[in-house]
Order: C-alpha cells, then sequence, then structure tokens
C-alpha cells in the first residue's frame, strides 16, 4: 500500500508530498490542472520510460519518491528484493532521479538498481489503468497474461515455457547431429588424420615457450659468452685489477683498523660478505660459460621441432600454443562423429522425453484456464449489468490451434463480448463503441484486481459514462477500496463522491511560472468541489445542494452491502 508520495521538479510541479491512505482516494481538478501528472510520476516509479521532457523548465533534475507498506506484500516481492540484495523489512521507498539530460537513476531502499528491476518491484506493489486500456486488452498475448494472473497461474505458465525451451533445445541439437551424419564418412576421415598429426608431434603444456627460449639462447651465443666471460674477468680473473682481490684488500685493512676504533668492526661481516658473493657469481658465471658449449644436433634439432610445430599452426590457423586445445577439441569432435548413431538415439530420446514433460504441463496448464476462465467470464458478466450492458455477456474463448507446442502452451485465447441481450458474441478487438470498451475495461480491471494487494491506479477509466452508470462506477471502485487501496482520477462528480478521501489539484501562476499544488479536501470543501464540477461556470446553491446530497447518499458502511449487492445481481 502506497503511504507517501513525494514528487520535486516534475513537469509543472515543484514540490509536491502527500500522505496516502487505505481506501478509494478520489483526485479532481480543472482540466490542465495536473491530475494525470501524479498517474505519471507514479508510472516513472513504476519503471516506467521517461526523459529529459519530464523536468520541470529551469531545474537540474526531476526527483520522485514513494514509500509503500509491504508488510502485506505476496512471497513474490519478497523473494525478489531478498535475491537482489534490498533489505526491506515491512517497508519499502523507490526512487527515481532524471537528469536534465535524460540520464535517469533509481532506488530501492537507498540501493542505486537497474531501471529492470525497477519495473520488475514496480509491477509487484502498483497496477495502473489508463482510460485507453481496453487497447492492451485487445492484444491476445495480453488476454492470456491477463488470464493467468487472475488464475495464479503465471508460475506455471513459467515451468510451461522453460520446459517448451529445453525441448526446443534437443530439436536443434538433434537436427545439428543429423545434419553432420550426411557427411560424417569424409570429416571423420579427414578428422583422423588431423588428430593423428597432432598426436604424432605430441606437443607438450609450454614446451613451445621452451623451444623458443632455447632457440633465441643459440641464435645469441656470441653476444652471451662475450658478456659472462668480461664479467668474470671484472669480478675474479682480471690480473689488472678485480672486485673480488679489490673487496679482499678493503677487508684486510679495515680488520688490522679495528682494534683502534672498535666503530669498523661492524663493517667487517658485511665486506666478508661481499667478498664471499663476488666469488660465488665468478663461479655461476663460469658454469654458465661452459652451458653456453652447444652441440650443434641439438640446435638443429630445435629448429626442426619448432618449424614443424610452426608449420602445424599454420595448417591449422591457429597459435602454436593454442595447438594442444585444438587437438583435444579435434578428438571430441571425432569422438562425437563415431558415436554419432549412439547420440543420436539418446538425443531423440531426450527430445520425446520433453515434449512428454512439456504436454504433461501444458495440458495442466489448460485445465486451469478453462476453470480460471469459466469464473473471470462469469465475473465480468455480472459486473457488466450493473455498468449499464445490461443483457451483455463476457466470455474467454479457449482453443487449441496449435499444432507444434508453442511457448505460452496450446491454448489461443480470445475475448468475446455483446453489450446487449440477443446479440451474437464479437472478438473484443471488434467492439465499436469507446464507452462500451471503456466500461468493460473497468469491469475487466476491477474483476481482476479485487485479488490483488497492490496499489490501483484509475486514470480517468471513467471516461464516457455518465449519469446513473457513473454513480455505479464509482461504487465498484468504492467496494474495491474497501479491500485494499485505489487512486482514481475523475472528472465525474458521481465517481468523486464515492471517494473514502478526496485531493484536489490545482495549477497557480503568477504570470511567469506556473506549478501544480494538492489539496486534502474537508466535507465542507469536498461539497464545494462536487457542485463545481457539477455547476460548471457558476457554482450554484442548486449545485451545492445536490452536492451534499450525493456526499450524504455515498458515505456510510452500508454502501459496502449495497454495492457489493448490485454486483452480485
Amino acid at each position: 500500500m502506497l503511504t507517501h508520495l513525494q514528487i520535486r521538479d516534475f513537469a509543472i510541479i515543484d514540490l509536491v508530498e502527500l500522505e496516502v491512505r487505505a481506501g478509494l482516494t478520489v483526485l479532481t481538478g480543472e482540466t490542465g490542472a495536473g491530475k494525470s501528472i501524479i498517474v505519471d510520476a507514479l508510472a516513472l516509479l513504476a519503471g516506467g520510460k521517461g526523459g529529459a521532457e519530464v523536468v520541470r523548465a529551469g531545474t537540474e533534475r526531476a526527483e520522485l519518491s514513494a514509500t509503500f507498506d509491504i508488510s502485506k506484500s505476496g512471497a513474490a516481492l519478497r523473494d525478489l528484493l531478498k535475491d537482489q540484495s534490498v533489505d526491506a523489512e515491512g517497508e519499502l521507498t523507490v526512487r527515481r532521479v532524471i537528469a536534465a539530460d535524460g540520464r535517469s537513476r533509481g532506488y530501492l531502499n537507498g540501493v542505486s538498481v537497474p531501471l529492470q528491476l525497477l519495473r520488475d518491484v514496480g509491477g509487484l506493489i502498483v497496477d495502473i489503468h489508463g482510460q485507453h486500456e481496453f487497447q492492451s486488452l485487445t492484444r491476445p498475448s495480453a488476454q492470456r497474461e491477463l488470464l493467468d494472473d487472475f488464475g495464479k497461474n503465471l508460475e506455471l505458465a513459467d515451468k510451461v515455457r522453460e520446459a517448451h525451451k529445453t525441448w526446443i533445445g534437443l530439436v536443434n541439437r538433434t537436427a545439428e547431429l543429423e545434419g553432420k551424419a550426411r557427411d560424417r564418412d569424409s570429416r571423420i576421415e579427414m578428422l583422423r588424420h588431423q588428430v593423428g598429426e597432432l598426436k604424432a608431434l605430441d606437443l607438450k603444456e609450454g614446451e613451445v615457450a621452451a623451444l623458443t627460449e632455447e632457440r633465441t639462447r643459440h641464435s645469441n651465443r656470441g653476444r652471451l659468452a662475450e658478456a659472462a666471460q668480461a664479467a668474470v674477468g671484472l669480478l675474479y680473473d682480471s690480473d689488472e685489477g678485480n672486485a673480488h682481490a679489490t673487496a679482499s684488500r678493503a677487508l684486510a685493512g679495515i680488520k688490522t683498523l679495528s682494534g683502534v676504533d672498535q666503530r669498523l668492526a661492524k663493517v667487517i661481516p658485511m665486506v666478508d660478505e661481499a667478498t664471499i658473493q663476488i666469488r660465488e657469481a665468478a663461479r655461476e658465471l663460469s658454469r654458465y660459460l661452459e652451458s653456453l658449449d652447444i652441440d650443434p644436433a641439438r640446435q638443429e634439432e630445435v629448429e626442426r621441432r619448432l618449424a614443424a610445430i610452426e608449420e602445424l599452426g599454420r595448417k591449422h590457423r591457429v597459435q602454436t600454443h593454442e595447438l594442444p586445445g585444438r587437438g583435444t577439441a579435434l578428438e571430441k569432435e571425432l569422438a562425437e562423429l563415431e558415436s554419432a548413431d549412439n547420440n543420436l538415439n539418446s538425443l531423440r530420446k531426450q527430445q520425446v522425453e520433453a515434449l512428454e514433460a512439456y504436454r504433461k504441463l501444458a495440458t495442466q496448464l489448460s485445465l486451469d484456464r478453462q476453470a480460471a476462465a469459466k469464473s473471470l467470464s462469469k465475473d465480468i458478466s455480472n459486473r457488466m449489468q450493473v455498468l449499464g450492458m445490461a443483457g451483455g455477456r463476457f466470455l474467454i474463448d479457449l482453443s487449441q490451434p496449435n499444432v507444434e507446442p508453442a511457448a505460452h502452451g496450446l491454448d489461443a485465447v480470445e475475448f468475446r463480448v455483446t453489450a446487449n441481450q440477443g446479440q451474437p458474441l464479437r472478438p473484443l478487438a471488434k467492439v465499436a463503441s469507446g464507452g462500451e470498451l471503456s466500461r468493460l475495461s473497468l469491469a475487466v480491471q476491477v474483476a481482476c484486481s479485487a485479488k490483488d494487494a497492490r496499489c490501483m491506479v484509475f486514470d480517468e477509466v471513467d471516461s464516457g459514462v455518465g449519469g446513473a452508470v457513473a454513480e455505479i462506477v464509482g461504487r465498484e471502485l468504492k467496494a474495491l477500496g474497501f479491500s485494499g487501496q485505489v487512486l482514481c482520477v475523475t472528472h465525474l462528480p458521481q465517481v468523486a463522491s464515492q471517494g473514502h478521501h478526496h485531493l484536489r489539484v490545482a495549477k497557480l501562476t503568477d504570470g511567469k511560472t506556473t506549478r501544480t499544488t494538492i489539496s486534502e479536501l474537508t466535507m465542507d470543501e469536498r461539497a464545494e468541489e462536487l457542485a463545481r464540477m457539477l455547476g460548471g461556470m457558476e457554482v450554484t446553491g442548486k449545485a451545492r445542494e445536490h452536492a451534499r446530497e450525493m456526499l450524504n447518499m455515498a458515505g456510510g458502511p452500508e454502501q459496502k452491502g449495497r454495492s457489493a449487492g448490485k454486483r452480485k445481481a
């Protein structure tokens, strides 16, 4: 349930802050005052699309924030928030910031989240219905999803979709192997030759790098020997003076004088260690020089080995160090082709099993859809009787035209309706009257939302109706508000009078800037607002009297019983 809403620098709103309660809250005001802007703000908080155009002129960004009481929300929302590491114990704050350059950021309880997660969460906490909602209801996919949502079959529908995905994957894998089997003999012959070459090469891990290093050492032997020999001389062997002799003389002198000044004693171990290190370095260099005596046969062997490796690398179009991996891949392909018959038989068996699992799930989904379709058809037909379509009938038609399995199951779902008794049922998409479509949309939305714990928002869904039917629409929305939370933008006093709470949206201007304000009305202010809606340009005493009468008739807990009774009729 929505408990708090704050809107800053959005469209023509500079700052609006609302405390929202349970029940039916109606929003009224003059045309263009900004009533639907509130709905737009909630849509953005639910992850809707919005760019720089929504930012109030002259400001850097629009900021929207809503707090929801989620203590009674379902497991789906709790699991989703837990999976995304969003802490939410009973309360969830949703925030959306849109910069003047169009960039957008979303937050859940202060944690920055991608807009897709905002959409996923928004779909579980707020349900927005516009005055043209019937347009989406004409799409078969929307009708099917609405039916599954009503029947609590969305999870089963997901399982059917996954089962179909598994089956399709096996079909594609089988087709791939069957394609390979057609030229299997020639491919096997080629693979055996290639695998044989790579096995004969017997390339070890890291061998290419070691051989390359050895070849480099062979080709630079002269320079290496010259540098090592010079270093040995300078360190130890030169008769003209070397580092070891110099260090030894220094050590002897320090030892002699250490008796004169004990402070020199601490230097003796360091110089002594230096002479030892110089001698050891010279010996290591001498051993290195001996290792440079290269066997010409070994040098030729290295060159021949590297040439063979490089040639095979070019042949297989891979880097030389990738040849072991290439051999493994070819061996795997060869093994698959040599056992293709067994693999194909196994895949075909898995494919049959996957199809059977899909059909089992899809059949169960069809049965559940039939039960949900019967219940929803009856509920909507009953609601049509009190929404100005007496004698009308609504039917959800299920058929199974699919020869091949489909991701959504076996069923084609079609909403069919007639608004007048004796007239044949026709597809919803072919119903001509905008008023009938609007009322039918409301009946569908109310019937499907009756089982929903989300905050429900209706934006002028009462468009195209009036008189007694408008009052019935208001009663339906009010009845829905008794069990949840409903926000309704309306121009009709008959609907506005049914609200548990009444907000008035007004547009103010000082000649330079325009801004929107929202205020909650007292009972006297509500009567004045209804009188304005009834009276037009000039509010008369009769209009005020009529408004107070409408409020008196709408008030009282007994209204709940009257609305429910009429809905059952």
